[in-house]
């Protein structure tokens, strides 16, 4: 009798995290509808409406409002809300980065990265920016965001040292600080859309920049 029972709960405690982590990819990928649509201001029963639950079960899963935006944000970055979360360094385009051997072109594949993260959470990342002067809250998810930012380009600033590409001339923090410039947001769209450039452009102009800051001498 415990060997037929012992089973039956494994099976069911899998069944419940399947369906926790399902419901939890329906809400993000609801809010990610909602919110590049009409802005943060979309109210949280309006995303529970979108993704077919009650609004206790998107505050269960994800605390605040706040919270969700971020992993709405997150799954934006990384290109999908499954892809969110597998390990940064074995999502195909990272993993790409890690293993070319040439710094020119590790650079080039990394500045190849950046059209799409500002295609895809550009619309939410403005207005996110817009909005978090009137809320503290706000203003501090923003921060979050862009230390989340400072320290992924930095990872990728010490992959440049360990292998021996980065410029000797670069201090780590020196080098990070320029990355977090130049593949900013803000820069993409002073030259994006407000000089119009094409993003091919933009690519191919971040490529050159980032190869003669970081591995060029």
């Amino acid at each position: 009798m415990t060997e037929e029972v012992k089973p039956r709960r494994r099976y069911v405690s899998h069944r419940r995290r399947e369906q926790a982590e399902q419901t939890r990819r329906d809400i993000i990928t609801a809010a990610g509808r909602l919110f590049r649509e009409r802005g943060y201001a979309v109210a949280m029963p309006e995303i529970a409406a979108e993704a077919g639950v009650v609004v206790e079960t998107v505050y269960r899963t994800f605390g605040s409002k706040p919270r969700l935006f971020r992993a709405v944000v997150e799954a934006l970055l990384a290109g999908g809300v499954t892809r969110a979360t597998v390990d940064v360094r074995e999502r195909p385009a990272i993993k790409a980065i890690i293993d070319e051997p040439d710094p020119r072109r590790k650079v080039e594949r990394y500045a190849a990265t950046q059209p799409g993260i500002h295609r895809r959470a550009g619309p939410l990342l403005r207005a996110l920016r817009d909005a978090k002067a009137a809320d503290p809250e706000l203003g501090r998810l923003w921060d979050e965001l862009e230390q989340w930012r400072l320290d992924g380009q930095g990872q990728f600033v010490a992959h440049l040292a360990e292998t021996g590409a980065l410029r000797p001339d670069r201090s780590l923090e020196a080098a990070t600080d320029l990355v977090w410039s130049l593949c900013s947001l803000a820069m993409h769209d002073l030259l994006v859309l407000d000089r119009g450039w094409t993003a091919e452009r933009y690519q191919a102009w971040l490529a050159e920049m980032l190869r003669r800051e970081l591995v060029e001498t």
